[in-house]
C-alpha cells in the first residue's frame, strides 16, 4: 500500500525557518514527482514546491521563490522541504503528494497519492 507520511510542523515565530519531511512507504519516491502543497483556514489547498522524478529539478510558486529549498533522499525514501523566513501567511497544513505522470507541474488534480498533512503556525 502507497503511503505518504508528513512530520516537521510546529510552531515557529515570524522570520524562523522550519523543515518537513515527506515519508514514504510501499514504493519508491524516486521515481516520482512529489510535490508539496498547503492549505492555509479558509483557503483553497495551493501548491508550494515540487521536485521531479529522475534529475531532481524544481518548480516553485513567485510567492515561496527564494524561501523555500526541497531535496530529496532516495535512500530514506524521503522528500525534504525547508522553509525560511517563515511569515503569519504561512500558517497553514502542508501536504505532501506524488505523481507519475507530470513533471515541474502542482495542479492539485494531477497528484494521485497524498499524506495526512501536518501543521504549521507561524505566530509571535
Amino acid at each position: 500500500q502507497l503511503q505518504l507520511v508528513e512530520s516537521g510542523g510546529g510552531l515557529v515565530q515570524p522570520g524562523g525557518s522550519l523543515r518537513l519531511s515527506c515519508a514514504a512507504s510501499g514504493f519508491s519516491l524516486g521515481y516520482y514527482t512529489i510535490g508539496w502543497f498547503r492549505q492555509a483556514p479558509g483557503k483553497e489547498r495551493e501548491g508550494v514546491v515540487c521536485i521531479n522524478s529522475g534529475d531532481d529539478t524544481t518548480y516553485y510558486v513567485d510567492s515561496v521563490k527564494g524561501r523555500v529549498t526541497i531535496s530529496r533522499d532516495n535512500a530514506k525514501n524521503t522528500v525534504y522541504q525547508e522553509m525560511n523566513s517563515l511569515k503569519p501567511s504561512d500558517t497553514a497544513v502542508y501536504y505532501c503528494a506524488a505523481s507519475l505522470a507530470v513533471r515541474s507541474t502542482l495542479v492539485l488534480e494531477q497528484y494521485d497519492n497524498w499524506g495526512q498533512g501536518t501543521q504549521d503556525t507561524v505566530s509571535s
